[in-house]
């Protein structure tokens, strides 16, 4: 018997866009992927789509439970290596747990109400 490969619909490259534009140094939640994917209320789905995914596509280790815990179990191979990872990108984790205060993707108010303002998107020049 073949072993038929699924082909990634919308929904799936929606959740591995969101996951991709995770900055370094940010993470993010299942949930909150889910709801910037346009999926509120999916979050098992990104957890099922970053299982499929092979490593290195997307940033998987910015990826958290809601809470800032990793979801791995403590100790395990998949434990330590998203720790490095993260650790590697500046973000420090601390019983399992990350800071999302501190750490959250779009999440620290003051930077968002006082930091510099999103760059305008540029209009095409036109020449004649």
């Amino acid at each position: 018997m073949k072993s038929v490969e699924p082909k990634p619909n919308a929904d799936h490259a929606a959740i591995l866009r969101t996951i991709a534009a995770i900055p370094a140094g940010r993470v993010a939640s299942y949930g909150e992927i889910a709801a910037r994917a346009g999926l509120p209320k999916r979050a098992r789905l990104v957890g099922r789509v970053l299982g499929e995914t092979p490593a290195g596509v997307v940033p998987w280790y910015r990826v958290l439970r809601s809470d800032g815990r990793i979801a791995f179990p403590p100790g395990s191979r998949g434990f330590r290596e998203q720790v490095r990872r993260l650790a590697a990108e500046g973000v420090l984790v601390k019983n399992g747990r990350v800071d999302l205060a501190a750490h959250g993707w779009e999440r620290n108010l003051d930077d968002l109400l006082w930091g510099p303002p999103p760059a305008a998107p540029r209009k095409p020049v036109r020449r004649r």
